[in-house]
């Protein structure tokens, strides 16, 4: 079973999965982002481990990816050298897949499935 928020980069640039790029889960608690899970990107440039399987807690959660780092081990530069994605979780029981399209000068993402 896979953790109830996962991630999944795509450098769009070179059509490849993002891979070995660090990631942090974080949910607002008490005012701030508190750490839940964090993980590297597999050869499919996903995360299915975030988490523990199960229902995940309503509220406002946020992924950081470090690609910068990613941009620097292909011997490149980026604009963007992070990236933080904020998004809201309402139904604990329902799975929330939040993907990353990169490329060094630009990003963007959906709720996948």
């Amino acid at each position: 079973m896979k953790s109830p928020i996962t991630t999944h980069i795509l450098d769009t640039a070179s059509g490849r999965p993002a891979r070995a790029v660090f990631v942090v889960l974080e949910r607002i608690e008490g005012g701030g982002f508190v750490e839940v899970g964090k993980g590297i990107t597999n050869e499919d440039g996903r995360i299915l481990d975030l988490m523990s399987p199960g229902e995940v807690p309503e509220g406002i959660y946020r992924i950081n990816f470090d690609t910068g780092a990613y941009y620097r081990a292909q011997g490149g530069s980026c604009f963007y050298p992070s990236v933080s994605i904020t998004f809201e979780v309402g139904a604990g029981d329902e799975h929330y897949h939040v993907p990353l399209l990169l490329s060094p000068f630009a990003y963007s993402t959906y709720r996948g499935s």
